[in-house]
């Protein structure tokens, strides 16, 4: 969506911030998903408190009216979004240069935030909920105003400072700091409940950022499809050794992790079916073109996708409908699936992140809000009906998965059967493939966002990229060849596949020699006119270093240290350190608040030597701390990937692990 605006007119309406003058009341687009209203979960006093805590944004002339406003709100919706101050402008990624901005790496920070909240980007724009069913970029939009404000106006010698979505203010700083710091949902472990986050964030003093929400780094859909696809593909190759032509794959979940499925299921050759119970969601994956088509009877799926199969058709299915409702259809059929898995938003379990059976997608956002207790109960039983159809499927031959979204570990706490010995049935997808195919390797989700907005730059660093790793294949050790051969045919092909849903980015899964030597390659096409305006540089928390979660990165680390967070706190620091233009550390990501530690950044390169100086010292570390650290945990990809980079840099030493032979530690411990 574009709008009439002038430069001008753009640049005046970001400049008055806040403002002391109440903007208009403005109409909600029917169309566009919101966000399911949160519980009341506050005290009569702390309600008093939350008043008092949004009302510090404005002038005391206007606290009479909106003080009514946000008691309303906050008693309506459970949260007070302030929404008389949404902008009456489109949001949406424009060109760098069209934001007014004294830096030019803030005037990128701007039109990453814009990106996150273009209605085709975000979930539940108007709640500023970006993915994840519950993923803020800001708490309230009178953050989102306060925080452009102060990026236009920041020179390269400040600061701005990010608590949870409030803007602190601009610090003193130097060119070398970081022009943005990021913190989201960052509390005192013993406080990291869900009751504890429902009620810090009604109080208006934390918010969930869910990593790339909060930082600034999402890039729409397209983002979380490359890992699926890699996960599809590399799932088939464990069970088969087969190609996914003429498979099926049964998931769900088209709405807060973005419909990735759907898309990446074609992609692999599969014939995908994707359950999603939400229309709007579902409607607006298909109008995007990432769904192929779409049922609302399980028969008719079932009969498309068995048609499908026999052709070997590369297609995506939805039904518009409750998952469990499919899986036990499925159950009672000798339906053959290959693949199956689960991409709701189950991190956040009861607050409209899963749908249970039983109940309409209105009905349950009803008692969400108005009985959160008995939807627990709803979530509860309908875990369990889906994990038994799902054990009923698998003995088939069906090879089910973990997708990190906590699926499994919310089916262990409403007493499904998804333990054996004390562990898992299932595995997670990082056991299985990523971490030991991918992040033990150095390789991860590496974005860039061409800033121009120029489609042809990002078609000129898509061969920029291609070329690299078509270079490294030449002379590549056997154990990454796959890597290399599997992310060369994604970056060839993505322009083909339409990936782009709002900015001009691209997600490629590089390990740290191409990502510095793509970046470096970037930086000298930027130089030579070639990239019209400056790259950002970031990626996803599903990565090598910038994430401790035991449930889903880390879940393949077996030395007892997947519960501490050492890694990616010392990813965050030493970023900020090395030159990164923004920089982030969260409290959730993926599995939900509380069962995670993320640390990302952002990285503006604009062809000069100082962005090399940056790009080469920072992507180094980003990618190297994890790949140390999990060296260190004995994970044999890491250990030889260490190896070649040690070898290769002569100022990186890493303390190596001797392994102990499990013969002399059984023969030592007594029973």
């Amino acid at each position: 969506m574009k709008d009439n605006l002038t430069k001008e007119e753009f640049a005046q309406l970001i400049s008055e911030g806040i403002g002391d003058e109440l903007p208009e009341m403005q109409e909600f687009d029917p169309n566009i998903s919101r966000a399911p209203k949160r519980r009341n979960i506050l005290s009569l006093e702390e309600k008093r408190l939350a008043l008092k805590n949004a009302l510090r944004y404005f002038p005391e002339k206007l606290h009479p009216i909106l003080a009514r406003e946000f008691a309303e709100e906050l008693n309506t919706y459970g949260r007070i979004y302030m929404y008389r101050y949404r902008p009456t402008y489109p949001i949406y990624a424009r060109p760098i240069d069209e934001y007014p901005a004294r830096s030019r790496n803030a005037a990128a920070i701007m039109l990453m935030i814009q990106n996150n909240l273009d209605p085709n980007v975000a979930q539940h724009p108007y709640e500023l909920v970006i993915y994840g069913g519950n993923g803020q970029i800001f708490q309230n939009w009178a953050q989102y105003r306060l925080t452009m404000k102060y990026l236009s106006e920041m020179t390269d010698e400040q600061t701005l400072v990010m608590y949870s979505g409030h803007p602190l203010g601009l610090f003193p700083s130097s060119p070398d700091s970081p022009r943005v710091v990021v913190t989201n949902g960052l509390v005192i472990p013993n406080y990291s409940t869900l009751d504890d986050y429902d009620r810090m964030n009604a109080l208006g003093v934390t918010q969930y950022g869910q990593m790339t929400a909060g930082s600034y780094m999402y890039i729409g859909p397209q983002g979380i499809v490359h890992g699926t696809t890699i996960t599809v593909m590399n799932a088939e190759r464990l069970r088969t050794g087969e190609t996914l032509a003429g498979k099926v794959f049964v998931t769900s979940g088209l709405g807060g992790m973005s419909g990735a499925q759907a898309k990446a299921a074609q992609i692999a050759g599969a014939v995908g079916i994707i359950a999603e119970i939400n229309p709007k969601a579902l409607l607006k994956r298909y109008n995007q073109g990432w769904l192929t088509e779409y049922y609302e009877n399980i028969d008719d799926v079932l009969i498309r996708a068995d048609k499908a199969r026999k052709n070997k058709e590369a297609i995506s299915i939805g039904y518009l409908g409750n998952i469990v409702d499919l899986w036990e259809k499925i159950a009672e059929t000798d339906f053959e699936v290959a693949l199956g898995s689960d991409q709701t938003s189950l991190h956040n379990p009861y607050g409209g992140g899963y749908y249970p059976v039983g109940l309409s997608f209105e009905e349950s956002n009803k008692m969400i809000a108005e009985n959160p207790e008995e939807f627990k109960k709803y979530v509860h039983l309908s875990l369990r009906r889906q994990v038994d159809a799902i054990n009923k499927i698998s003995p088939k031959g069906m090879y089910f998965w973990d997708y990190g979204n906590a699926f499994l570990l919310e089916a262990s706490r409403a007493g499904a059967d998804v333990m054996i010995d004390g562990k898992f049935k299932y595995p997670s997808y990082v056991e299985d493939i990523m971490g030991p195919l991918y992040f033990d390797y150095g390789f991860g989700p590496f974005r860039w966002v061409c800033t121009s907005g120029n489609p042809k730059d990002l078609t000129i660093t898509d061969k920029i990229a291609g070329d690299v790793l078509e270079d490294m294949l030449n002379t590549a050790p056997a154990d990454i060849k796959q890597q290399l051969q599997d992310n060369l045919k994604w970056i060839r092909e993505a322009d083909d596949n339409k990936l782009v849903v709002g900015s001009q980015a691209r997600i490629l899964y590089a390990d740290g020699e191409a990502r510095i030597r793509i970046a470096d390659e970037f930086n000298k096409a930027i130089a030579q006119g070639l990239i019209s305006a400056p790259i950002v540089l970031g990626r996803d928390h599903h990565d090598v270093s910038g994430t401790d979660s035991p449930f889903r990165e880390t879940a393949n680390i077996y030395d007892g240290s997947k519960f501490t967070a050492d890694m990616a706190v010392h990813t965050f620091v030493g970023n900020a350190m090395r030159g990164a233009t923004w920089i982030s550390l969260h409290n959730g990501g993926g599995v939900g608040w509380g069962e995670v530690i993320n640390g990302g950044f952002g990285l503006v390169i604009d062809g000069t030597q100082d962005a090399e100086r940056r790009l080469k010292q920072m992507l180094f570390w980003d990618v190297n701390n994890g790949i140390a650290r999990r060296s260190w945990a004995r994970n044999t990809g890491a250990l030889s990937t260490l190896a070649r980079t040690m070898q290769a840099e002569p100022n990186f030493k890493v303390t190596i692990p001797h392994i102990a032979d499990d013969e002399l530690i059984s023969s030592v411990i007594v029973k």
